[in-house]
């Protein structure tokens, strides 16, 4: 209520209002003063309100006093409850844990007025979740209330918190929350095998590191403390066998270490021993985190293939040695109990395994080819061995073949074959050493000697010094050499191996006489260094035969220009009777006039060599038929023969033919000697002509015509 000293209450003073909620929240009477709230006030919304004051004369409306403030508070009442602004909450805490172990604290807000009256003061309490945890009914923190909570028995729980002002007494508000408590794993459990005996069946064909099996701990903790690891104990089986751990299951993985055999065992007992890999200290005092567990395995009787008697096969032979000769055998079983026989055949990949054969039934290898070690020292090839009654059963086997070698090439120097001697060299000096080498390889290594050959022994030169070790030394035998007098020297020096049989080569050396100085070292050995001791120079060799190579061009140049000069002297020369046209008056006797002139004059010598054709003149009377006669012996045939003769003999058409030659040349002989009978000691019907078809296609008309004559000779036939 707002009250002026000047109000006399006759309604002349009028009272203003303004500030934070005037007319909103609050009014004020004008005439009496009284202030009222207009709506309800909420403290936690607003604790105070400051307004200012004023009275006002009514009629002037001039302020009677000065304006004056004040601050209107509003008071608290308990009319909020407490509130968990976070929840609900997730806490944990380790399982096993002793009792009033901390888990998690709690936190619940009051909007009331903290400093009035207890409408702010929260109480805590559980409503549930009891008896394992306990909460402090002031600062709101959670324990654990049971001692040896086990996770593996209850892992959740899940505890209702409320909180209350008022001291918790009767009438205060209430809030609640809820908090879920998990407990986390500690290792308190150690791996346990549900059973103590594990079978497994295992085929021998199990490839090694394979796995045969698995067996399996069952450890109730979680995460690190259930990681197992596995052994196997030592004992029977144990080294042909291997466990490892499953990560994702933890699972003991079995693995075949060895292979296995039916045959040789049928079964493998051992114990796989289970452990934690992170161990609590403070669970020892509950026994030994491991377990131990029996792990029987029956082995399976399986087809296999059959096994050879060795892994690899190494045979040797000699060079061409004959095709077909046996040189080893590979041996294979099968061992399984009904024992089949075995077949061999060779792996081909290349043409180099055509070199041998194998007998599919005894596994014998033979050569198939003639061998050369020095094209192929080593063949290295597979055998296939398969099962008759399974034939898709089989095994492989590598054979390596060496080759041996046969003294068949001899040794050569493996030197150069050339060398030098100085002019100034000692008699003993040696100017040269030589080794051999051999294409054939010795087992025991090869041992060369050396000796001048037979020829070569009695010339004073040089000789060859063998030092017994494979090498020899090519030394002087005279006191000094001249390359005037012999520049080049041929060494034959003959080598032979110790290999039975003995190979032997002659090999020439070639040495070169040189100039040195006086320590031997060469200086020249080449042509020039001939002329050096006359004391020209390379310089002054160089101008001479410049010189001399001038001297032979001007020469050369002057022959051609004088045979040029003659022969145009030749062409234009009017005495050339060649070129000379002769004119006659009077008419030539024809053929017959061979005294006219002389025309072998203006024949070419040269044209008339090369133009040497026969020409015959053959008359224009057709040739008579003649006919073969028969062969009966009677006198009418010997008449018919004798008259066809006088016939021929007269007639001209028959051969030989007359021929004119003009020989304006004499010629060079011939090949076939002389065709005359002049000097025959034989008579025309004593001469065999035969020899005339020996003398090729030229004289084949003459042999024909003389074979002719002698075949139809009535004095021949019988």
């Amino acid at each position: 209520k707002l009250h002026s000293d000047l109000d006399k209450g006759v309604g002349t003073v009028k009272y203003t209002l303004s500030g934070d909620g005037a007319g909103t929240v609050f009014t004020i009477d004008e005439t009496t003063g009284d202030i009222h709230a207009i709506r309800s006030l909420d403290r936690e919304e607003k604790p105070f309100y400051t307004l200012r004051a004023q009275a006002v004369d009514v009629d002037t409306k001039k302020p009677l006093e000065p304006e004056s403030e004040f601050i209107i508070k509003v008071q608290d009442i308990n009319d909020n409850e407490p509130k968990f602004l976070d929840g609900p909450y997730v806490a944990s805490v380790p399982e096993m844990s002793p009792v009033g172990a901390y888990v998690f604290q709690v936190k619940a807000t009051d909007a009331d007025d903290p400093t009035y009256g207890n409408s702010a003061r929260v109480v805590y309490s559980i409503l549930q979740g009891q008896p394992y945890f306990s909460i402090d009914p002031k600062t709101g923190v959670i324990r654990t209330a049971l001692p040896n909570m086990d996770r593996e028995v209850k892992e959740q729980y899940q505890v209702l918190i409320q909180a209350k002002d008022m001291g918790g007494q009767l009438g205060g508000l209430a809030g609640t929350t809820t908090v879920n408590i998990t407990l986390t794993d500690v290792n308190d459990n150690p791996p346990r095998f549900p059973k103590s005996i594990f079978h497994l069946k295992v085929p021998e064909s199990s490839h090694v590191g394979s796995a045969i099996g698995r067996i399996r701990a069952v450890d109730p903790d979680f995460g690190k403390n259930a990681e197992i690891e596995y052994n196997i104990v030592p004992g029977d089986g144990g080294n042909l066998f291997d466990i490892t751990t499953d990560e994702n299951t933890q699972e003991g993985v079995i693995k075949l270490k060895k292979p296995l055999d039916f045959e040789t065992k049928k079964a493998y007992t051992f114990k796989v021993e289970a452990s934690n890999l992170h161990l609590d200290h403070r669970f020892h005092s509950v026994g030994p985190f491991k377990d131990t567990a029996t792990v029987k395995i029956n082995v399976l009787d399986m087809d296999e293939p059959p096994v050879f008697s060795k892994p690899m096969y190494t045979m040797e032979v000699y060079e061409d040695t004959p095709v077909g000769t046996i040189i080893g055998a590979v041996t294979a079983q099968d061992l399984d109990a009904g024992s089949s026989s075995v077949r061999y055949f060779i792996d081909w990949k290349n043409d180099v395994d055509s070199y041998f054969t194998i007998d599919a039934t005894e596994g014998t290898i033979a050569t198939n080819e003639l061998l050369d070690r020095e094209s192929t020292a080593q063949y290295n090839f597979s055998i296939i061995a398969s099962k008759v009654s399974n034939p898709l059963l089989t095994s492989k086997v590598n054979v390596i073949i060496n080759v041996l070698d046969v003294n068949e090439f001899p040794p050569e120097i493996s030197v150069p074959y050339e060398t030098s001697v100085c002019e100034n060299a000692k008699p003993g000096q040696v100017i040269q050493t030589v080794t051999a080498a051999d294409k054939d390889l010795s087992p025991t290594g090869q041992r060369f000697s050396f000796r001048l050959s037979a020829e070569a022994s009695n010339k004073p030169n040089f000789t060859v010094h063998d030092y017994r070790n494979n090498t020899a030394g090519i030394e002087t035998r005279r006191n000094g050499y001249s390359r005037r007098q012999q520049e080049l020297y041929f060494l034959p020096v003959v080598i032979e191996d110790s290999s039975y049989p003995v190979q032997s080569s002659t090999n020439t050396m070639t040495i070169r006489v040189c100039r040195c100085d006086s320590d031997g070292t060469i200086l020249s050995c080449n042509v020039e260094a001939i002329f050096l001791p006359v004391g020209l120079s390379t310089g002054a060799l160089i101008a001479i035969l410049l010189c001399i190579a001038i001297l032979l061009v001007i020469v050369v140049l002057y022959v051609a220009l004088r045979r040029q000069k003659k022969k145009n002297t030749l062409m234009t020369s009017k005495e050339d009777i060649r070129d000379n046209v002769i004119h006659y008056d009077d008419e030539g006797g024809g053929e017959e006039d061979t005294q006219a002139f002389d025309i072998g004059a203006l024949r070419n010598p040269k044209v008339i060599e090369d133009n040497k054709i026969r020409r015959d003149i053959k008359p224009d009377t057709l040739r008579f038929p003649r006919q073969r006669p028969p062969v009966e012996d009677n006198t009418d045939i010997r008449d018919f023969i004798n008259q066809r003769l006088q016939e021929n003999d007269v007639d001209p058409a028959a051969p030989p033919y007359d021929s004119l030659a003009t020989y304006a040349y004499e010629g060079n002989g011939s090949v076939a000697e002389s065709l005359s009978s002049i000097d025959s000691l034989t008579t025309e019907a004593d001469q065999d002509y035969d020899y005339l078809n020996d003398w090729g296609p030229r004289f084949k008309i003459l042999a024909d015509m003389f074979g002719e004559e002698e075949s139809y000779n009535p004095d021949k036939v019988t």
